[in-house]
Order: structure tokens, then sequence, then C-alpha cells
């Protein structure tokens, strides 16, 4: 059974009381009946917190198929083999993954969505609170905001690396309706979510072969994973330009 639960819209500065940890009644439920969807940068914390090859990760806690709405890959995390949908990384006493736990488990029991202004391409967030029939955090805890939240649970590198994907998502959503399939869908799939397998795939690549799909981008140092990631994404979305016949010019916009 999915579980119920209500959105109610909240302004950022806007005071709701919420705790979570074993104080709680309801301490780890959230953690079951899952459908978990992991970003790009939710991978690449996860697998770097239990020391393993981004590949490896997405092989032994991953599942992917098609996102309904973009058509690109979408990671979900596998359920452990429970019967309840349960998070493979929570035990008794809590996440074992805490300290880098995916961005919307940081983000609970907030939810954050963003809109893209048409005539200048600005970003707008908006709130709403997650209010579940099972979950009795907000009868406790301390007065916080939506902004006070966010900086407490050290989201601000999450929210910039997702951020990222909606230019991703605008290029595949204006240039190549449907879903990706064949090389160009696993090229996606290594450039978003297998960053070590693509970062060993880019070392072969010329500068020549980047400003052929209009990529113009200074490469990053190998050893800073997140600027990586950054521009594997600003490869993604000038791949999917140039694989649709987009032009060298809406490359560089």
């Amino acid at each position: 059974m999915e579980r119920e639960s209500l959105f109610h819209s909240i302004a950022d500065n806007e005071v709701f009381y919420f705790s979570c940890g074993p104080q709680v009644p309801c301490y780890n439920a959230c953690c079951r009946d899952l459908n978990q969807f992991l970003a790009p940068y939710d991978v690449l914390r996860l697998a770097r917190h239990l020391e393993m090859h981004t590949g490896d990760f997405l092989a032994a806690y991953s599942l992917c198929h098609d996102g309904p709405q973009t058509g690109l890959p979408v990671v979900t995390l596998k359920p452990a083999e429970s019967g309840e949908k349960q998070c493979p990384f929570v035990a008794a006493e809590g996440c074992r993954v805490y300290e880098n736990r995916p961005g919307s488990c940081r983000m609970y029991p907030l939810a954050r969505m963003l809109r893209r202004a048409r005539n200048d391409g600005s970003l707008t967030e908006s709130y709403a609170l997650i209010r579940e029939a099972h979950c009795r955090g907000f009868e406790q805890g301390s007065p916080m905001t939506a902004r006070q939240w966010i900086a407490d649970q050290g989201l601000q590198p999450y929210n910039e690396l997702n951020d990222a994907m909606i230019d991703v998502i605008s290029v595949k959503q204006q240039y190549r309706p449907g879903p990706v399939k064949g090389v160009l869908g696993e090229k996606l799939f290594a450039a978003l979510y297998d960053i070590d397998a693509w970062k060993t795939d880019f070392r072969s690549r010329t500068v020549d072969d980047c400003r052929q799909i209009g990529l113009s981008f200074e490469a990053p140092e190998a050893a800073d994973d997140e600027e990586v990631l950054r521009f594997a994404m600003q490869y993604a979305a000038a791949l999917l330009r140039y694989e649709a016949g987009g032009s060298r010019q809406e490359a560089h916009m």
C-alpha cells in the first residue's frame, strides 16, 4: 500500500515544526515503501561514501528505466529484499549512509519545486510540506523555516548540482521527444550517472571532439568529482543538441 501524504505549500520564510530521530515513534518508517529516485549527485555521493566505482554502485543498488516525462534515463534505489520496499541502507539504529544520504532524504519533509522563466531562463523556487499520515515528526521539534532547513541539512551542493539537470531536461524536451535509446542513451547514462566510466572514456576525447558537438568548456580537473559531474551534464546537453541537429550557436547558449 502506498503511503498517504498531503502537500501544503509553504513560503521559504514560513515557520514549521519538525524533528526526526530515535526519539520519534515513527523513526525509520519513511525508509520503507520506497520509490526513491536518485539524482546524478546522489549516485556520486553514495558511491564515494561506500568507496565504490559508480558503475559498481549502480549495478548493486539501483534500477534504471526511462523517465515517463523526460524520456531520459532515470535511476531509482533498489529496495532491500525484505518485501517492504525498504531502503538497503537503513538499519535499526538509523541510516548507514547518513552523511551522504540522497538529497530528497535531506529535504524531507519539504518538497522543492523549480520553475524556469521563459523570457530569461531564470529559476524560481517554491516549497511544500509533505505531511504523511504515519509521520509523527510534526508533533515536536524547534521552529524552522524552509531556508533554515536547507542550510541545516547541508542541501546547497545537492540543489546546485540537481539544478544543473534542468538544462539537460530542457534541451531533451526541445530537441528530442520520446525515450532516448541505443548508443546515445548509453552515453547519456554514463555522463549523468556512471561518472567514473565517463571520465575514463572522456580521456580518449580530444578538444576537437568536444568542439564538434558545440562544447567549448574547459575540462575540469579529474580529481574534482563535483566539477567533473557538472561538466558531464554540460556534455550531455551539448550531445543532445548535436544529435538532434541543433546549431553550434544554440549549443553555446
